[in-house]
């Protein structure tokens, strides 16, 4: 039995209406996992940058991109490596809390540098963000309170640098916009 991994992808598409149905098609379809997915338009409003964290085998991660590449919206795709990208997600928590509880969590929400978003006489609304191990390392501090409500966006992540970036012009081309040495192109 082959070991699960997780990849996460970064996609540019076409602005256009039922790019994400599409896409989230596609997964259904196939019967692969999406653990996360994001969506919203680039500098360009002609196109939107997609990231999805997928899990799967090595077989399963491969499929996933050859397909991908396939559908006719997707301007490019590449891995968004751990080490040559930065990943961030934001959570919303409504944590109920009592008088006595409040100084608590407000402690535990100014460690991880989260902010107090809204106050309610019986809960605190939290505001944290950050990669996932951040989050779940707050989540894990939380245990002992009584979570009401989770809001997550799910990961979104840029590549490090200038490597990746793409200039797509009005025809659809996609052309790198630095060449290997960062000297922009164009």
């Amino acid at each position: 039995m082959e070991e699960m991994h997780r990849k996460v992808f970064q996609l540019l598409v076409d602005n256009t209406s039922g790019v994400l149905s599409r896409i989230s098609g596609l997964f259904s379809r196939r019967g692969y996992n999406i653990e996360s997915i994001t969506a919203g338009t680039t500098a360009n409003p002609l196109i939107t940058r997609i990231t999805i964290v997928a899990s799967g085998d090595d077989d399963i991660l491969d499929q996933i991109e050859k397909q991908l590449r396939k559908l006719i919206d997707v301007r490019d795709i590449h891995e968004l490596r751990p080490e040559e990208s930065v990943y961030r997600e934001l959570a919303m928590i409504k944590v109920a809390c009592t008088d006595a509880q409040r100084q608590g969590v407000i402690a535990l929400a100014n460690i991880f540098r989260a902010g107090i978003i809204d106050v309610a006489p019986e809960s605190l609304m939290i505001e944290v963000t950050g990669g996932q191990e951040k989050i779940e390392a707050f989540f894990r501090l939380l245990d002992g309170y009584e979570i009401l409500e989770i809001a997550r966006t799910g990961v979104a992540g840029l590549g490090r640098g200038v490597k990746n970036v793409l200039d797509i012009d009005e025809n659809g081309a996609v052309r790198p916009m630095y060449d290997k040495d960062g000297k922009r192109i164009h």
